[in-house]
């Protein structure tokens, strides 16, 4: 048995799932460490960037030749400092989060007496308006139409792209849409959108969005699979497969999109959700509304995609008559 966990933790340590520090810090670190991605993490992708960060810092110390116990607040505070000169702050407090709740298991678990992350404070980082590329609505509209609708593949690339655009879906909620997640009730076309934390968020279809889905279910004749995915990749013959598609996938599909639609190389999956609520508000629509139909937790977060202002500052910057 013990032959047995030597060579399943040099297996971890080879393939830096496990850093060397963790490794030597015995049996139970080591297992506290996996749980701690395994369990306590359940989404994917902060599971992933969490390990990247907590990697990166536990590589650090080890060159500076500092055990995991000898890990202390000024040992993080320095790590922290170096990284402020050369990463941006949400970068910065990306890693200081991961390292903070690593150790915090780690002392729950009785590998550690105290966290030396608490005291650490990082950058201050105020975000007043997101980054994201916003589309005007007529930019929007001549990507829609630019997309070829007499092969399969254009109409999947038109109704995904209708589906974001008109529900402030983001593309991981979109991607994991299933046909039977296309609905109606009454009259009305309906989205079911699986959202992060396993939570499903229902959106009215837009009537755009509608005839989208109709052309490209129809054409796709998946209409029946109701357990099957709504968007699916494409095989070597340029049919659909039974495959759901990659954010990856659906990123490369946008910025080849965009840029035959003469838009710029900027657009990216996000950009359809902020174009979305900036159109929304721009045509009279609440900011409360825009909240619940993205599902934000925060008004604050619907405001970051809010760009109606932009226009309006341009307007009063030609005002200055020099």
């Amino acid at each position: 048995m013990n032959d047995e966990k030597e060579i399943r933790l040099e297996i971890l340590v080879n393939t830096g799932v496990m850093p060397l520090l963790i490794g030597q810090a015995g049996p139970r670190a080591q297992e506290r460490f996996i749980e701690f991605f395994t369990a306590s993490i359940r989404n994917r992708g902060t599971r992933a960037a969490y390990l990247q960060s907590v990697r990166q810092f536990l590589t650090w110390c080890q060159r500076q030749d500092i055990a995991l116990a000898e890990i202390t607040p000024i040992v993080v505070a320095a790590y922290i400092e170096q990284m402020t000169m050369h990463k941006a702050a949400p970068t910065v407090k990306l890693h200081l989060a991961a390292i903070r709740r690593l150790f915090d298991f780690l002392v729950t678990g009785h590998i550690l007496a105290t966290n030396p992350a608490t005291s650490v404070r990082g950058p201050r980082y105020v975000v007043t308006k997101g980054k994201t590329p916003v589309l005007l609505p007529e930019e929007a509209r001549q990507l829609l139409d630019s997309i070829e609708t007499d092969s399969i593949i254009g109409l999947r690339d038109r109704a995904l792209i209708g589906v974001m655009v008109y529900s402030f879906a983001r593309v991981s909620a979109t991607i994991r849409m299933n046909v039977e997640d296309y609905f109606s009730q009454g009259r009305r076309g309906w989205f079911r959108l699986h959202e992060k934390g396993g939570k499903l968020h229902d959106v009215p279809a837009h009537h755009n969005a509608e005839a989208y889905l109709d052309a490209y279910i129809r054409e796709a004749s998946i209409s029946d699979e109701k357990k099957g995915p709504l968007f699916r990749s494409i095989g070597r013959r340029r049919k659909l497969t039974y495959n759901r598609m990659h954010r990856i996938d659906v990123l490369r599909m946008i910025k080849r999109r965009a840029m035959r639609a003469g838009l710029s190389a900027a657009v990216c999956c996000h950009t359809f959700r902020a174009t979305g609520i900036t159109a929304y508000l721009m045509n009279g629509g609440l900011l409360e509304h825009a909240q619940r139909i993205a599902a934000h937790d925060s008004v604050r977060t619907t405001k970051l995609y809010d760009r109606t202002s932009d226009a309006i500052s341009l307007d009063e910057i030609e005002k200055i008559k020099i």
